[in-house]
């Protein structure tokens, strides 16, 4: 028999499958609570995904509204500067939006899609990719690139050999087929995301100020439209654990827990859905992404006007056997859910079916305060929205600084035994650009799009990504995704902000000005307090580094449980750093691209080898402290690069292998050698992993420019050597001829790989 709000009023002790959805003792209990009843079947479905941990950030919210704070701090301290008074829309929002000048707005955000894409790699990373695209399309702009920040167990592994590929395929599958150039990230490996890889998706997009879109239900009649695919049986228990038999038991059997995505309808639905608001059709927009349209009605109805109105029989499916319950579930793709008044409503549907989207006016907004939704006549959800999508449980987890931590900072990788002579360093520098970590990366890049829509400035290799967004002034935005777990787990406060830092570097290299961060925090277990604390404290530095840096946090994810057994992935906080750059012709390459060029080193080396791919890679250690935070240096190191634009040919930041990883691939990337000497301990010099570094080319006769600009900025300088011939020579150490360093730095990802 249907449960409907009547036989649940009427039953309230029928035994329901609360903790099978995921859902605990005293949350069931305060479900009941808040209606007054047991909840309905279609009920207790919509709370177990919107109360998950994936949707309701139930373990991760009390730490996260310092992030509102922070954005409220810098509104008041800088409300007519380049970062605070540019924040158009931030935390709670689909995706952060930030004002870029000349009328554009830019908006962006990054998400984790790990789970999925460890049971199926290809769907789960091309499903990723699909809803981040969603997300900033339902801002009102039109998406113009993605990125991918991606994590995996040792390349040598058997597990990494399965998901690496399909993960790979799916990002560039979905991304090319939607005609989005992709336009960095990362690939990083270590044991102990074996078992749970990490795919992190970011997309970009541009609108105007005016196109601006909110989801938000609002205007009492309004009507609700479904459009997009059909909805279907993928995705269900994708948030949380759906058991065969909790409903129908006459249904289906077991339904796949991993979206399924169309990206050539997803395509139909970006284009049909900008032409909707070109023509000023939509009153709110939302996509329909985890917890489908659980999250997508309640979220819409609780910023509206508090009251939404559903006939759910109505939505159309690709399996007439869904129940109630798992069309409410269900977490297939490609769908959005607007908002529209009554007498747009005929021009919404004509011009759907102009792209050939299925579109179908599936309720309307009310004034009850009430999400009511109703199946062949039968009400089987009558609940206050807010409830559902913003008033889940709030968990103030037991968290702690673990036993092991001094002992594991008390561990200094700078007392390990390291090379002395010239033969030990050339041969150590082989060793680390081939390894998995510094390797060349063109075996996963090459199946990405990078220049697709002719807007793309710099990509991968270069340290960010660039894309023009106004053809007539060359206004451009500039993009960063960096995180070092190791850093992160010697100290995660310390983690975040060098995450933070290296984002913002790599923005800075390019000539843009960094404005503001997303960010997408993956860790492993809530439940163990030594994980709560890192995430703490994560948390913390990443809030207290935005503040010194002055760019706020617009928005981000949160990835909880990446844990296999007791061990916990390394904590992984992804930090996304966007910049803008008025003028993208004039952007600073990552490389130098002709010899005799005076080569400088920009920023204080110290012995800081803690952490570092050097200890990793050579002696498979971790422990000491992570190379010192200096935000400071930073600040002032990208207001010099800013400044040298045009002056400098070329800016490298120097982070994972230092100095020698730098200028190995710098070298590299257009063949022409260089040859350096510098100061002090060799070792030091070429593979401490000290921040706030930057390499840069000048041409012959420049110099004395530039010095006299960092002396301005006050960022220490000293000079390398020049570039030119066929090897890359460190004086009075060692040579490495371009073609051997060139045959090590390539071979690695197609050896393992192919």
């Amino acid at each position: 028999m249907l449960d409907t709000v009547a036989v649940a009023a009427e039953d309230p002790h029928h035994d329901q499958p609360w903790a099978d959805l995921g859902l605990k003792a005293d949350e069931y209990a305060r479900i009941r609570e808040i209606l007054g009843r047991r909840p309905t079947s279609s009920e207790l479905a919509m709370y177990s995904v919107m109360w998950s941990e994936h949707c309701s950030y139930k373990s991760s919210k009390v730490h996260l509204k310092q992030f509102s704070e922070l954005a409220d701090m810098l509104a008041e301290r800088e409300s007519d500067s380049e970062s605070g008074g540019r924040l158009l829309a931030g935390i709670g929002e689909n995706a952060g939006v930030v004002d870029i000048g000349h009328g554009y707005a830019v908006t962006f955000k990054i998400e984790s899609h790990n789970h999925p894409s460890y049971v199926e790699p290809y769907q789960g990373a091309a499903t990723g990719v699909g809803g981040i695209v969603r997300d900033i399309l339902a801002m009102g702009a039109r998406p113009v690139a993605v990125m991918d920040p991606l994590r995996f167990g040792p390349l040598d592994a058997e597990d990494t050999h399965r998901v690496l590929p399909g993960i790979v395929a799916g990002v560039g599958g979905y991304g090319n087929c939607l005609g989005l150039p992709n336009i960095g990230g990362e690939a990083v490996f270590d044991e102990t995301y074996l078992g749970n890889p990490l795919v992190n998706a970011l997309c970009v997009g541009v609108l105007r100020h005016e196109d601006l879109h909110l989801a938000k239900a609002s205007g009492v009649g309004n009507q609700v439209i479904l459009y997009g695919a059909r909805t279907g049986g993928d995705g269900i228990g994708g948030v949380s654990v759906l058991a065969s038999e909790t409903f129908d038991a006459d249904g289906p059997a077991k339904r796949p827990s991993v979206q399924v995505g169309d990206p050539f309808m997803e395509k139909l639905l970006i284009e049909c859905t900008l032409e909707i608001f070109a023509a000023g059709l939509v009153a709110g927009i939302q996509d329909l992404g985890g917890a489908g349209l659980s999250c997508a009605t309640s979220e819409l109805a609780s910023a509206g006007d508090g009251g939404m109105h559903v006939e759910l029989d109505r939505v159309p499916l690709r399996d007439s056997t869904l129940a109630p319950e798992e069309i409410l579930m269900s977490e297939s793709q490609e769908r959005m859910m607007a908002v529209v008044e009554p007498d747009d409503v005929a021009a919404f549907l004509a011009i759907c079916a102009k792209w050939d989207v299925e579109a179908v006016v599936v309720g309307e907004v009310t004034d009850t305060g009430r999400l009511q939704i109703d199946w062949h006549g039968e009400r089987v959800v009558d609940v206050p929205p807010r409830s559902v999508a913003h008033d889940g449980p709030t968990y103030h987890r037991p968290f702690e600084r673990p036993s092991w931590q001094d002992e594991l900072q008390a561990d200094a990788a700078e007392s390990l035994p390291r090379p002395a002579s010239g033969d030990e360093l050339r041969s150590t520098l082989l060793t680390l650009v081939a390894s998995p970590n510094l390797c060349d990366k063109s075996w996963i890049t090459d199946q990405y799009d990078r220049y697709v829509r002719g807007n793309t400035v710099l990509a991968q290799p270069s340290d960010s990504g660039m894309v023009r967004v106004d053809e007539e002034t060359n206004l451009g935005v500039s993009i960063a995704t960096d995180c070092n777990g190791r850093f992160a787990k010697l100290d995660p406060y310390a983690g975040a902000q060098l995450a933070l830092a290296e984002s913002y570097r790599n923005v800075a290299t390019g000539g843009a000005v960094p404005l503001a961060i997303s960010d997408c925090l993956n860790f492993g277990s809530p439940e163990d307090p030594a994980v709560m604390w890192q995430f703490a404290e994560a948390c913390r530095g990443l809030k207290d580094g935005c503040l010194e840096l002055g760019v706020p946090v617009t928005g981000g994810n949160v990835s909880l449980y990446n844990q296999t057994g007791e061990t916990a992935i390394l904590p992984t906080p992804v930090v996304a750093v966007l910049g803008v750059i008025e003028d993208v012709t004039r952007r600073t390459p990552s490389a130098w691209a002709a010899g005799g060029e005076r080569v400088f080193l920009l920023g204080e080396t110290r012995e800081e080898l803690s952490g570092s791919e050097w200890a990793h890679v050579v002696h498979g250690h971790l422990g000491g402290q992570p190379p010192r935070v200096d935000l400071a240096a930073e600040r002032d190191l990208a207001a010099l690069l800013h400044d040298a634009v045009g002056l400098v040919s070329s800016a490298h930041d120097l982070s994972d292998g230092g100095l020698a990883q730098a200028l190995a691939e710098s070298a590299l990337r257009h063949g022409i050698g260089v040859s350096v000497e510098v100061a002090g301990d060799p070792f030091v010099a070429l593979f401490s992993e000290s921040t706030a570094r930057v390499v840069v080319t000048v041409p012959d006769g420049e110099a004395g420019r530039l010095v006299e600009l960092a002396e301005r900025h006050g960022v220490p300088i000293a000079p390398l050597g020049v570039t030119g011939g066929d090897a890359l020579v460190v004086e009075g150490q060692f040579e490495v001829p371009l073609e051997e360093l060139r045959a090590a730095w390539t071979a690695t990802m197609p050896a393992a790989l192919s």
